[in-house]
């Protein structure tokens, strides 16, 4: 039996915030996060844990992410600004379904099919249904 470890390339760690197993709707609202390490090439999953969200201050989960070694994050709802600082940190995001399991969700991305930039939770028009019960502020 020979076993194979995963180079760098194809490796990745992805975040997903989360609760109850499932997409949280509002990214800055989250109070944690899942970290999946998956290898892309073979399409497995070879690790997952579930950390606290560090204290939310602007620009803090981009920071932490990037600290924490992730490469992707999957969100629901997330402001520009939120956007633009993970594109600074190096760290893509995909759009991801709100309330879909984690599990469902890092299979969709390691099979190419979570390509779009979420949209939405923008001080006007609001694009996805999700409780907005804190001040509304950026990410």
């Amino acid at each position: 039996m020979t076993t194979t470890i995963a180079s760098k390339e194809t490796t990745i760690r992805i975040a997903i915030p989360s609760a109850d197993g499932r997409l949280h709707g509002h990214f800055g609202g989250c109070r944690e996060f899942t970290l999946v390490d998956a290898n892309t090439q073979e399409r497995t999953v070879l690790a997952t844990q579930t950390l606290p969200a560090p204290p939310h201050q602007p620009g803090a989960f981009p920071r932490w992410l990037r600290e924490q070694g992730v490469g992707v994050v999957i969100a629901g709802g997330i402001g520009k600004r939120a956007l633009d600082n993970f594109a600074l940190h190096g760290i893509a995001v995909h759009a991801g379904e709100i309330n879909a399991h984690i599990d469902a969700l890092v299979a969709l991305y390691l099979a190419g099919r979570l390509t779009a930039s979420p949209v939405g939770c923008e001080h006007h028009g609001h694009l996805h249904d999700h409780e907005h019960g804190h001040p509304h502020h950026e990410h």
